[in-house]
């Protein structure tokens, strides 16, 4: 079986499972040990049942709770030299207790039974990346951080059998918004998050021809609503409203089957 989930998606933590026969990989972990438990049982599993964790970047809604995490229970991590000395740097609890590999942003990497493919994007940390998981026939695309769309990115995320991409703002609601100048202009720039059109744009450059699940994710409180995040993946795809899925901060969302 190979099938995905989110445990929660937002700037108040972030985390993804992807599973494939007997090898499951959180994507990210930005909840405390307690929190990461709670809600994997949630999707009926404990934290014995994981292979390990790989990492993004180092903003604190993606790797604050990776490295407490590995450390309770015993797993290895992946992630970018880069990202492990911001981590490093930020005193997020790295040190020789945790198994770490390093991992090249271009280069794939087999952890188990899962291809794990990382891709380079825009985004204002040290060297982040996103990441395409595969059991060898289907693939999953996840896009959560990057400012813009590349033709990088573009070339990583079609074909794919299912998508979670970044719908983080609305820019109406922005630029209206409470934030101060400078952080409309760090959200809204080229090394920020996407905008709901700009997703809506990437989405509709892709082979969407093998698409079977698109889950909007990382979306602003403040700045964005289900609504208009969904109605924009939907303008572009061409589909029904309910076709298209959310991952929201507190639930996340379910198992999704890819076999």
């Amino acid at each position: 079986m190979t099938r995905f989930a989110s445990l929660g998606s937002g700037s108040q933590g972030n985390c993804l499972i992807f599973e494939s026969a007997t090898t499951r990989i959180l994507l990210d972990c930005g909840f405390n040990p307690r929190e990461t438990a709670l809600r994997l049982g949630r999707l009926g599993l404990v934290p014995e049942d994981l292979t390990g964790i790989i990492v993004t970047h180092e903003h604190s809604d993606h790797v604050g709770g990776v490295f407490p995490f590995a450390r309770r229970h015993g797993l290895p991590v992946w992630l970018t030299y880069g990202t492990l000395t911001a981590a490093r740097e930020q005193d997020e609890g790295v040190d020789g207790s945790v198994a770490v590999t390093l991992i090249d942003g271009h280069a794939p990497v087999e952890i188990g039974d899962v291809l794990v493919q990382p891709y380079t994007v825009p985004h204002d940390a040290r060297e982040p990346v996103q990441y395409v998981l595969s059991d060898g026939v289907r693939r999953l695309g996840v896009l959560t951080d990057a400012g813009c769309s590349t033709p990088h990115i573009e070339a990583m995320l079609s074909g794919c059998e299912a998508l979670v991409l970044e719908t983080n703002h609305d820019l109406g609601l922005l630029r209206k918004g409470a934030y101060p100048a400078w952080l409309k202009a760090r959200v809204s720039g080229r090394f920020g998050h996407l905008d709901n059109e700009s997703s809506a744009a990437l989405l509709a450059s892709l082979d969407c021809s093998r698409l079977r699940h698109l889950v909007a994710a990382h979306l602003s409180k403040q700045n964005n609503t289900p609504e208009l995040a969904r109605a924009a993946l939907v303008s572009a795809l061409g589909c029904e409203p309910d076709w298209v899925g959310l991952a929201d901060q507190s639930e996340g969302f379910g198992w999704r089957d890819l076999s």
